[in-house]
C-alpha cells in the first residue's frame, strides 16, 4: 500500500473490533441480550452462536418469531424510529455479540458503502424469510411447517447439504415457531423418525428426504391434523 493511502474498509473487521462505542460481549445459553419493552438504542451483530427472538402478547402468550445465526444483525428496529424493543432476544447457546450504538450505526451506514451493502443484504434476506414464513402459516399444514423449520435450522440449501442441528430446541420452542401444540410436534417428530427423515443420536440429524414432506402430499406422509379443524 502506498504511503498516505487510506486502507480499504472491511465490514467484518469493523464488526469484530471494539471501539467507537462498539462493544463485544459473550452471552451464555439462555442469557437475555435485550427484553421486549426495553430501550431500543443499538443494533447487534452475531459473531458466534444463535439468538432466539420472541414476543409476548398482552395476554401473556409467547411466540418465537425468529432464530438467527452468525453473520446476522438484529435489533435494527431502533433505526426506524422505534423507541422500545418489540421483541426479546435470548442466546440459545454460547454466543459472541457485537453491539453498535444507534448513532455509530447510522454514521457507518452513511460513510461506508461496503458496510451498507452487507447490512442491506441481511435485511433483504430476513424480509424474504418473513414473507416465506407468512405464506407457510397461511397455506401449509403444521406438519409441513415443522418439516420446513427443521430443514432451515439444519441449514438445508447451503451447498446442497444439511447439517446436524446444534443445540437443543425443545418441542415447546418448535411448537411456538410453527403455531401448534407441543403434543402435535411430538407426534410429527416421532412420525418423521419412523419414516427415516430424522434421527436421534445424541443430537438431531436431519436427512434430505425430509424435503418430501414440504414438497409433496404423499398418502404415506400426509395425514389429517386434528388441530387444523375439519376438512
Amino acid at each position: 500500500m502506498k504511503k498516505g493511502r487510506k486502507a480499504a474498509f472491511d465490514p467484518k473487521t469493523f464488526l469484530a473490533k471494539v471501539g467507537d462505542g462498539k462493544t463485544i460481549t459473550e452471552y451464555q445459553k439462555d442469557q437475555v441480550v435485550f427484553s421486549q419493552g426495553g430501550e431500543a438504542d443499538a443494533v447487534f451483530y452475531i459473531q458466534k452462536g444463535k439468538i432466539k427472538l420472541t414476543v409476548v402478547s398482552e395476554r401473556g402468550k409467547e411466540a418465537v418469531v425468529g432464530i438467527l445465526e452468525p453473520s446476522h444483525f438484529f435489533g435494527e428496529g431502533c433505526l426506524n424510529g422505534h423507541p422500545l424493543r418489540v421483541t426479546t432476544a435470548t442466546a440459545i447457546e454460547q454466543s459472541l455479540i457485537t453491539r453498535i450504538p444507534k448513532a455509530e450505526m447510522i454514521a457507518t451506514l452513511h460513510d461506508q458503502p461496503e458496510f451498507s451493502e452487507l447490512f442491506m443484504a441481511d435485511l433483504l434476506s430476513r424480509n424474504s424469510r418473513i414473507e416465506e414464513d407468512l405464506i407457510d402459516q397461511l397455506f401449509n399444514s403444521s406438519e409441513k411447517r415443522l418439516a420446513r423449520v427443521l430443514l432451515l435450522l439444519a441449514n438445508f440449501g447451503k451447498e446442497a447439504t444439511v447439517e446436524p442441528i446444534v443445540g437443543k430446541f425443545s418441542q415447546e420452542t418448535l411448537a411456538e415457531m410453527i403455531g401448534t401444540t407441543r403434543s402435535r410436534v411430538s407426534f410429527f417428530m416421532n412420525k418423521f423418525r419412523k419414516l427415516g427423515y430424522i434421527e436421534y443420536n445424541g443430537k438431531l440429524e436431519i436427512r434430505n428426504s425430509l424435503l418430501n414432506v414440504v414438497l409433496y402430499d404423499k398418502p404415506e406422509i400426509r395425514k389429517h391434523d386434528p388441530s387444523e379443524g375439519p376438512r
